[in-house]
């Protein structure tokens, strides 16, 4: 018979959390994210572990979307087993989140920003989770063709039904951000958080949208941070048959691992090593740098690579020589693969 999961009974005794914006609610400074390994082709035990794991050492925070897998929806649906079989009595320890906005279904209605599909992903994403309200749930991404009072207005009734606490957005640009949270307000529902993409090689956010989220009072939770793995060690000999680069339906363009790019990389991770670090565990710890970034949103492939980006927190200090010498590496690299979303809204 399974042995029961039982928390790791101190868990809070360590753990640091930071508020989100001017809300009430706090994050944990690095949330989980199960973009990628934990669908219904992966190994359903190690995605349990990890979570688990993360849980174990504060991680409060999981993050999900409709489209996560693959297939399509499975990610959700393991959250779920795995609520069910280990967090039995513990939702109220828990933020959950997820999003709509990227294609799920077949046809004009499973994909965008109407109010037809927020609202109907929003309930199938809770019936795959066992769910009755997310905590936050995100319009995943910025569409031209709906109107954003349209897009806002459902994010709102989302809250009103009580199908989820909070509301947030993705990818969006400053200004779209500014017009959200003024719509948003106005039907009594503030924008909590702001999910973008963040890293020493992709720093589009410091050109306004963080000031923006500041002056707005909006959280801001960084996903990517470790630039799709590239500001990791895997990358730094060559590229690995079994990485994500090296698969054909890869979301790691084949330009990222430049040998310019892969240069910085190489740069960055001998500061990493002079901080005592791995090169994972200084990115994330750059990323929270900036005390206006709630969280860092991680992702993992098991229960060791989850450990070591954890351990990121164990130094999160940086002296300004180091901030300095980092700046000379830490350049935007055209790896946003969002940018065309954010800019383009097609």
């Amino acid at each position: 018979m399974e042995k029961p999961y039982v928390p790791n009974p101190s868990r809070y005794e360590s753990a640091t959390f930071r508020r989100c914006g001017h809300s009430g609610l706090v994050l944990p400074p690095i949330s989980l994210g199960l973009w990628q390994n934990f669908g219904g082709a992966d190994v359903f035990e190690t995605g349990r572990a990890m979570v688990r794991r993360a849980f174990d050492r504060g991680v409060t925070h999981f993050d999900l979307a409709n489209n996560y897998g693959p297939p399509y929806g499975s990610a959700e649906e393991n959250f779920g087993a795995i609520l069910r079989k280990d967090f039995r009595g513990l939702r109220n320890e828990l933020v959950i989140s997820s999003k709509a906005g990227w294609d799920m279904w077949p046809g004009p209605y499973g994909i965008g920003a109407s109010r037809k599909y927020l609202l109907a992903s929003l309930d199938d994403s809770l019936q795959r989770m066992g769910l009755e309200y997310v905590d936050i749930f995100y319009a995943h991404r910025p569409w031209a063709n709906a109107p954003l009072e349209e897009t806002m207005g459902a994010l709102a009734t989302a809250v009103h039904q009580g199908k989820a606490l909070y509301v947030g957005i993705s990818s969006y640009s400053p200004e779209r951000t500014r017009e959200a949270a003024g719509i948003l307000k106005s039907t009594g529902v503030p924008l909590l958080i702001h999910q973008p993409s963040y890293s020493m090689l992709n720093r589009w956010i410091e050109g306004g949208l963080l000031a923006t989220l500041d002056e707005l009072g909006v959280g801001c939770i960084a996903f990517s941070p470790l630039a799709q793995g590239l500001l990791t060690n895997k990358y730094l000999n060559g590229k690995p048959e079994d990485s994500r680069a090296a698969l054909g339906n890869s979301s790691l363009m084949k330009d990222f691992l430049s040998d310019t790019n892969i240069a910085r990389v190489r740069a960055l991770n001998e500061i990493a090593k002079k901080r005592g670090q791995t090169m994972a565990q200084m990115a994330i710890a750059w990323v929270l740098r900036d005390q206006r970034v709630t969280s860092a949103l991680i992702g993992a492939r098991n229960v060791q690579q989850l450990d070591d980006s954890l351990d990121a927190i164990k130094k999160l200090d940086f002296s300004d020589a180091e901030l300095q010498e980092i700046e000379q590496h830490a350049i935007d690299t055209g790896i946003d693969l969002w940018r065309a979303a954010r800019m383009g809204m097609a």
